[in-house]
């Protein structure tokens, strides 16, 4: 677990999973320009994993050039574009994201796909992004719900991806400020297609510190089936010491203490 400036907490990790034979997600960590992001690739030849990481490095290059954060993602599409222009074999690849930057508390995150943030308190976790998916466009008209969609044959069939050529990129944007016993958790779809909303609420109640917690995060995920690649980072505001392991509330009963006047 790293610590930025005695106010924001950081862990993260990726996982092959239990079936992928390799890891086409990554993640970027950059506490220096206040900026951590989850990328997942796609594409033949192993190629998605080159997609992933050069979106990353792309979007990382351009936030350190002065770039806003959309400005960021489209400088990443752009090299994803580029790279798959200039290699047949990477012709096709693609890739999801999802990135936050931090100004102080306050917050902006972009999403492109299906990858996905989610604010978490004591009592609930509520998603902060929208999926561009086609099971997502489906719940919006009332057609499918919830469940419905987390076992649909096409959960997986997305409408917007870094590298593609053949439409105008849509980036999600939204904004906001991290409360001081609030978690923000970034993630690609090998998360969330194996926990509810609830499951990863519940483990981030029950983990001693934010690397135990992404540790549980990717290993009920892997027990629940592991079927494509895993990744998530958990960011935090407060610095607090891990509770005991006897203390049945976690690590956020001592990260969301009551506040006292």
């Amino acid at each position: 677990m790293a610590l930025i400036e005695q106010t924001l907490v950081y862990a993260a990790q990726t996982a092959v999973g239990q079936v992928r034979g390799h890891n086409e997600d990554a993640v970027l960590c950059c506490p220096e320009l206040n900026l951590w992001a989850v990328a997942d690739g796609m594409g033949g030849h192993r190629r998605g994993e080159v997609a992933s990481a050069l979106a990353l490095q792309a979007l990382r290059s351009a936030c350190a050039e002065g770039q806003d954060l959309l400005g960021a993602v489209h400088a990443a599409n752009c090299a994803v574009l580029e790279a798959a222009e200039a290699d047949a074999e990477c012709r096709g690849m693609g890739t999801t994201l999802v990135a936050v930057r931090f100004t102080g508390a306050d917050f902006q995150i972009a999403w492109v796909g299906d990858s996905r943030a989610y604010r978490i308190d004591t009592d609930s976790i509520s998603g902060l992004s929208r999926d561009h998916s086609w099971v997502q466009s489906m719940i919006d008209v009332g057609e499918m719900s919830i469940e419905e969609a987390r076992d649909h044959p096409q959960r997986n069939v997305i409408f917007q991806c870094l590298g593609r050529d053949d439409q105008v990129l849509e980036v999600g944007l939204v904004q906001g400020s991290l409360g001081a016993h609030e978690l923000l958790l970034l993630c690609s779809d090998g998360l969330t297609g194996e926990l509810t909303d609830l499951q990863i609420q519940q483990v981030c109640a029950g983990a001693s510190n934010l690397d135990e917690l992404v540790e549980q995060l990717i290993t009920l995920a892997n027990q629940l089936g592991g079927r494509d690649n895993i990744s998530c980072i958990v960011l935090g505001r407060d610095a607090a010491e891990p509770v005991a392991a006897a203390q049945p509330r976690g690590f956020l009963s001592k990260l969301f203490k009551p506040l006292t006047k």
